[in-house]
């Protein structure tokens, strides 16, 4: 988890990630961001996040990319 924080705080400094639960909601990712996220967790985690899993449910919070990465790398 503290990787997956320090990818976010590199993309978007500003905000605080263990405690916002509206990270797309609420805007602080735009979809350009989102992109870019999505590079660095396949690169960091060794996964693959398909298309149908890039949905706000799963990026409105840290703890939630955390799941997406677990369930992922479960998968595998």
């Amino acid at each position: 988890m503290e990787e997956l924080i320090e990818i976010l705080e590199e993309l978007q400094p500003d905000v605080d990630y263990e405690t916002v639960d509206d990270l797309v909601d609420g805007r602080y990712l735009d979809s350009l961001t989102i992109l870019s996220l999505i590079s660095e967790i396949e690169d960091a985690f060794d996964v693959e996040i398909p298309t149908v899993e890039i949905i706000p449910a799963n990026f409105n919070s840290a703890a939630k990319i955390w799941e997406l990465i677990e369930r992922l790398q479960e998968e595998d």
